[in-house]
C-alpha cells in the first residue's frame, strides 16, 4: 500500500515539474532567438547606415548635377575614387574644359601628386559663362591661368560640414569663403556647389557652376 502511495506521489510530482521544465526551455530558446535577432538587427543597421568617412559624416556625393555622372566606368563615382584628381576629372565629360585648362597650365602632375586637397571644379557650363574671347585669352596666358586654377584648390580635405561657414587659404595664396548647410553650399557667394563630396584618390571635389576669380 505504501509503495503504491509513493508511486502515485512521484507521478504527481513529475507531472507538476514537467510544465516548469518546458517553460524554462521555452524561455531559454526565446532569449537565444532574441539575442540572435538583436545581433542580426545590429548588423543590418550597420550595413544600412551608409558609407562614412570615419567621423560619422555621410560620404555620399550630393547635388543636382550628380545625376549626370556616369553610373559605371572610370568616370563614375567609384571609378573616380580610384584615380588621383586630375586623372579622375579627365574621365568626367562635364569637366572637359577644366581638364584642358589644367593641361595648358602644366598642373596635371601637381594636382595628381598632391595629398589631401580639396578642388572646387567648375563645369563646362561654368567656363561657358565667360565670354569666348576672354576665355581664349586666359587659356593662352599660362601665368594667369595657373593663378586662376590654383585659386580653386585648398590644401586640405574639406567635408561638407566644413563648408557651412568657412574661410580657407588656397594654393594661389589668397582666401576663398564658403557658406550653406545640408546639401546647399556657395563658394565666394557666387558659385553654387552642384555636385559635392566627390571622392578621388587624393582629393575631395566639389563641382561648381561658376569659375572663381582671385581678387588680385
Amino acid at each position: 500500500m505504501q509503495t503504491r502511495v509513493r508511486r502515485v506521489a512521484f507521478a504527481v510530482a513529475t507531472a507538476a515539474m514537467l510544465p516548469l521544465a518546458l517553460t524554462s526551455c521555452s524561455d531559454s530558446d526565446s532569449k537565444t532567438k532574441a539575442s540572435g535577432s538583436a545581433s542580426a538587427s545590429a548588423s543590418t543597421g550597420s550595413d544600412m547606415s551608409g558609407s562614412s568617412d570615419g567621423t560619422g559624416t555621410k560620404s555620399e556625393p550630393f547635388g543636382p548635377a550628380c545625376s549626370s555622372v556616369p553610373k559605371e566606368g572610370a568616370g563614375s563615382f567609384d571609378g573616380m575614387a580610384q584615380d588621383p584628381v586630375a586623372t579622375a576629372a579627365s574621365n568626367n565629360p562635364a569637366l572637359s574644359t577644366l581638364v584642358t585648362a589644367v593641361k595648358r597650365a602644366g598642373l596635371v602632375d601637381t594636382l595628381n601628386n598632391a595629398q589631401n586637397i580639396t578642388v572646387f571644379a567648375p563645369t563646362n557650363d561654368a567656363f561657358a559663362k565667360i565670354p569666348k574671347a576672354d576665355l581664349d585669352k586666359v587659356l593662352n596666358d599660362k601665368a594667369q591661368l595657373t593663378k586662376i586654377l590654383t585659386y580653386h584648390v585648398v590644401g586640405k580635405k574639406l567635408a561638407p560640414k566644413d563648408l557651412e561657414n568657412g574661410s580657407f587659404d588656397t594654393l594661389e595664396k589668397s582666401m576663398l569663403t564658403t557658406s550653406g548647410s545640408g546639401e546647399s553650399y556657395k563658394v565666394n557667394d557666387s558659385a553654387n556647389v552642384v555636385c559635392g563630396n566627390v571622392r578621388t584618390a587624393n582629393a575631395h571635389v566639389y563641382i561648381i557652376d561658376s569659375v572663381l576669380m582671385p581678387k588680385s
